[in-house]
């Protein structure tokens, strides 16, 4: 789908306040200059003064009415003159009123591009250039067409500034929007990445329990004594069904694969692993205390293997994001449930936390999430961040067979 893109400056009020700062001088120089020099009386000149600079401002975000606005004014204001006045200073264009043609011309390109300036500078040059044609006697053709130059010519430079000003703000938003469509794709990759890696891991989970049910239906007629026929059959009829289910998660083991993804040759690790774990941690300096308390001997293979993550996952955040700070490892195994809590105090260290971008954390909820387990992040009142997950055993029960 094709994006629009919008010619308007990003926060339009900033740039008002900005257009208004700069034309507030202009207006209050241009006023008695035209009343005084020129010889226009002061309510008119107040009228027309206030509609040429006002337009300034107002092209921020109307430049059809500005335009019509400055060029309306910029049409009266040279033709309320006297012939006295005009002889006196620069007409058509007085000094401060080609000030605010170019701020006019600056503010319009800016917000809206070279196309809509354009317009814009005809109509607000097209005025003054009548007014010589409807007051011929108000000044020199040399000294008029000559000011004319330098009007048309000044603001004509204030719009191409304008203009470039307009393209480097369109391109800095197409740079911010590329930036964060591409930061939304590498969330959804990394995303995606995460829960392959899941999958590949309970495959191989599930896989070993197959083949283990496999192995024990096929020789059920072997181990057992005084097996019917019938009941062998079945037997079978198991091993053969186990067998194509083995087939079927290899073959989908094989999409979930990249080409550079080997399949693991060491068995998955589980709750035992999780000492090794910590010493590996500690090995790098690393304060981190360990209690692994349990009732049930021997939980299914893919809560082991989800508590294993939580931990890594929690201990590799930890040292990340609190450098120097203690860490402790609960790893609870109760009847109905292995819970795990890692809690690590606030950072000590000298050196500044890093900041993550947060899949870590998605991916602890993903795979608690597979085994129908709850999982709580949450920063303690120490100053530390503490990362509880609860695993059901009874989702996981129907592994072992």
């Amino acid at each position: 789908m094709a994006m629009t893109r919008d010619r308007r400056v990003p926060q339009p009020w900033v740039w008002v306040v900005v257009a208004v700062t700069a034309v507030v001088p202009v207006y209050a120089v241009l006023v008695p200059l035209q009343a005084l020099v020129y010889g226009t009386s002061l309510p008119v000149a107040f009228l027309l003064g206030a509609g040429l600079c006002a337009a300034v401002p107002l092209a921020i975000r109307y430049p059809r009415a500005s335009t019509a606005l400055f060029g309306v004014s910029a049409l009266a204001l040279p033709l309320v003159v006297t012939p006295t006045g005009a002889d006196a200073g620069p007409w058509p264009w007085s000094v401060s009123a080609i000030i605010a043609f170019a701020l006019f011309m600056l503010a319009i390109t800016s917000a809206h591009g070279w196309r809509v300036g354009l317009i814009a500078w005809v109509v607000g040059a097209a005025g003054p250039l009548v007014a010589p044609i409807v007051r011929p006697d108000a000044a020199a053709t040399g000294a008029v067409i000559a000011d004319l130059i330098v009007a048309t010519s000044v603001a004509a430079a204030a719009g191409v500034v304008g203009a470039l000003v307009a393209a480097r703000i369109r391109v800095g938003e197409e740079l911010a929007q590329s930036r964060e469509l591409t930061a939304v794709e590498q969330s959804r990759r990394e995303l995606v990445e995460e829960r392959a890696r899941i999958a590949r891991e309970l495959h191989d989970v599930v896989a070993h329990s197959m083949s283990v049910i496999q192995v024990q239906a096929s020789t059920a007629r072997y181990r057992l004594y005084d097996v019917a026929d019938d009941a062998a059959a079945e037997f079978d009829g198991i091993a053969a069904l186990a067998r194509q289910s083995l087939t079927e998660m290899r073959r989908l083991l094989g999409v979930l694969r990249t080409d550079d993804d080997a399949p693991p040759l060491a068995p998955r690790q589980g709750i035992a692993d999780i000492a090794e774990l910590v010493d590996a941690t500690r090995r790098a300096g690393v304060a981190v205390e360990l209690s692994v308390t349990g009732e049930s001997a021997d939980p299914p293979p893919s809560v082991q293997l989800t508590a294993y993550r939580i931990v890594q996952e929690a201990l590799s955040n930890a040292v990340r994001h609190a450098p120097g700070a203690d860490i402790d490892v609960i790893v609870a195994v109760r009847a109905a449930q292995v819970e795990v809590r890692v809690h690590n105090g606030q950072a000590t260290d000298a050196a500044p936390p890093t900041l993550g971008s947060g899949h870590g954390l998605r991916g602890m909820r993903e795979r608690v999430a597979l085994v129908a387990g709850s999982l709580t992040a949450e920063a303690g009142p120490d100053g530390g961040w503490t990362v509880t997950a609860v695993l059901p055993l009874a989702v996981g029960a129907e592994e072992r067979g």
